[in-house]
């Protein structure tokens, strides 16, 4: 169990089921209308996918966010923090502003932003720890995760840049970095889960 950030392909975006996200892809779209904005109908169908194909993102929050959101506090103002680290649905179109959407089983709502919003602000983290170039660019099924739990510790043995001090933080940057860049490269929404 846990919490997971993955790519959501047609069937299950625009899916009215319990398990679907239907009821969030029409409201999205109502309010992107009344914005003057084209719907988003334009999403990848999510078929089986060759391991390594950066066609599908999944990857688990595991490790703790301390150290990433005084990272935030740091580089970012408020605003930008909540953005960064405050959307559950990531679209892959800019939103000069947010959209927020009520959650039937609770009492607040759900905040949807645009990957390049996001994109820039993780760009903006990943220059200030100097996150190294050999920080897998695609993620399918939990390779950013397996990557800082192997390859960066060996890595960091032999570096002195910034991001090895912490590399929970140098993982959350990659995340964010990582699905802003998936979601534009695959034209497909992102979400927690």
């Amino acid at each position: 169990m846990g919490v997971y950030l993955v790519s959501v392909g047609a069937e299950e975006w625009f899916d009215d089921g319990e398990d679907g996200w239907g009821e969030a892809a029409s409201a999205i779209n109502a309010e992107l209308r009344r914005r003057g904005l084209p719907p988003y109908v334009d999403v990848p169908l999510e078929t089986d996918f060759a391991p390594g194909s950066g066609q599908a993102f999944e990857e688990k929050l595991s490790s703790s966010m301390a150290g990433f959101l005084a990272l935030c506090q740091t580089h970012l103002s408020q605003e930008e923090s909540d953005i960064l680290c405050g959307w559950t649905v990531l679209v892959p179109f800019s939103l000069d502003e947010e959209i927020w959407l009520p959650i039937d089983s609770d009492d607040h709502e759900s905040m949807v932003v645009g990957a390049p919003q996001v994109l820039l602000l993780a760009e903006k983290l990943a220059a200030a720890i100097d996150l190294p170039a050999e920080t897998p660019a695609t993620c399918d099924n939990l390779d950013l995760s397996m990557w800082f739990r192997h390859q960066a510790k060996e890595l960091a043995a032999t570096r002195t840049e910034p991001w090895i001090r912490d590399l929970d933080t140098a993982f959350y940057v990659a995340l964010f970095l990582r699905a802003a860049q998936h979601a534009i490269r695959r034209g497909c929404p992102i979400v927690y889960t």
